[in-house]
């Protein structure tokens, strides 16, 4: 008797694992290899910084405003302060990918491996330069305690200054790891990502509305529609794009709404600051920019980008975060210099040539190995820290799941 009752309980539960499963799959060849694609869409977003800050936002570098010095390509170079806004829809993207089936431990080894050795060496080299040279431009004016709490990357929780100008979005990216990570400790399913992202996207409508502090602080506004859109369209690359009906639709088409507030709200301080004949970047453009960056971003969610495989492409792609935090200090070291014996063309491509050039050499020499010499001593405290647990009956280490080898390169800068 006991027999017959538990073998159809014993079926239900196979037939209820194997429908969870299922959901939980991701479709036919998603994730089986590394998403080069998304790798040229990194390094297109950090030219398209790099450009608006020699060719369009550095006055002080030229003695002149830059938008009549390259003014036949002044109506693009404008729209490049919204590759950082691509950068964070990769990083939606790519940092999902990167959670999915670890534990907190394994995503802060990644993060903090893939992110510091990089950045330290950029914090390093601006305060020598700073210090001990007559370079003046996007001087920060840090002590040496800021530049020491730089060094943590965690300096805008204190309200310090950061020794970088794009050091503004590591800061956004690292309270967006916080949201994550926390949301991890509940498991990540599919299910569970759709009422997230619902929620967040409630919640940081209400912060934009109320402009409450903490709300804001916490739920970031003008940034969380490109987190919450790059996390949706992770959702239809890994699942296929019928999966969950039309949420993951209806996530990105309220994040692309609110990203053209948020776009046209920051391109437009820049118009107000200096006008826009020297700043031209008229509303409709930002939002034919936005769309551009959310239909690519949809394309390599559906893979009609997955035409691209040139293997040196992932190259390009790793240069990309050494490139984001240099390009600006380099740029103050070169054009200064030599603003007035080469004309401003040349000057351009060639501050442009050393910058990646230089990114290149600091991606080979300090960037990979600093992340292999620090995520293996991050793992190892990790593991030591995790065995006592397991041998005291606690909840054994996750094995990981099977994640694309793009995750250790991923997201931003």
């Amino acid at each position: 008797m006991r027999q017959a009752v538990s073998r159809p309980v014993t079926r239900a539960a196979s037939q209820a694992a194997s429908q969870d499963v299922r959901r939980s799959a991701p479709a036919a060849g998603a994730g089986s290899r590394r998403l080069v694609e998304l790798d040229v869409l990194r390094f297109v977003a950090a030219f398209a910084v790099m450009a608006f800050h020699f060719m369009a936002a550095s006055r002080s570098l030229w003695d002149a405003y830059p938008t009549k010095l390259f003014e036949p390509v002044a109506r693009l170079t404008t729209l490049g302060i919204l590759g950082v806004e691509l950068f964070f829809l990769i990083s939606g993207f790519v940092i999902l990918m990167s959670v999915w089936g670890h534990t907190v431990g394994q995503f802060a080894v990644s993060r903090v491996a893939r992110l510091y050795p990089a950045y330290w060496f950029a914090v390093l080299v601006i305060f020598i330069m700073y210090r001990f040279s007559g370079v003046a431009g996007f001087d920060p004016k840090l002590s040496d305690g800021e530049y020491l709490l730089n060094m943590t990357m965690l300096q805008g929780a204190f309200g310090v200054g950061h020794a970088g100008g794009v050091f503004w979005s590591l800061w956004v990216e690292l309270r967006f790891y916080v949201l994550l990570a926390l949301f991890s400790l509940v498991g990540i399913t599919l299910r569970r990502c759709l009422v997230f992202l619902a929620a967040w996207s409630c919640l940081a409508l209400v912060a934009e509305v109320t402009q409450n502090e903490t709300l804001v602080f916490v739920f970031m506004p003008r940034q969380a529609p490109y987190f919450m859109a790059g996390m949706a369209f992770f959702l239809i690359h890994r699942f296929g794009a019928r999966t969950g009906a039309l949420i993951p639709w209806v996530i990105i088409a309220v994040s692309y709404g609110m990203s053209l507030h948020a776009a046209m709200e920051r391109v437009g301080e820049r118009v107000r600051l200096v006008g826009i004949a020297r700043y031209p970047a008229p509303p409709e453009a930002v939002i034919v920019a936005i769309t551009v960056v959310y239909l690519l971003m949809a394309a390599v969610a559906l893979g009609w980008l997955r035409w691209v495989r040139w293997r040196r492409l992932v190259t390009l792609g790793a240069l990309t975060y050494p490139l984001y935090l240099l390009h600006q200090t380099i740029s103050a070291v070169v054009i200064p210099a030599y603003r007035d014996v080469v004309p401003p063309w040349p000057l351009a491509g060639i501050t442009m040539a050393v910058s990646i050039g230089i990114a290149y050499l600091v991606y080979r020499l300090v960037d990979r190995p600093g992340q292999r010499w620090l995520r293996a001593r991050l793992e190892a405290l990790r593991v030591r820290y995790r065995r006592p647990r397991a041998r005291g009956g606690g909840r054994a280490d996750r094995t990981a799941t099977s994640i694309p080898v793009q995750s250790p390169e991923a997201s931003v800068p």
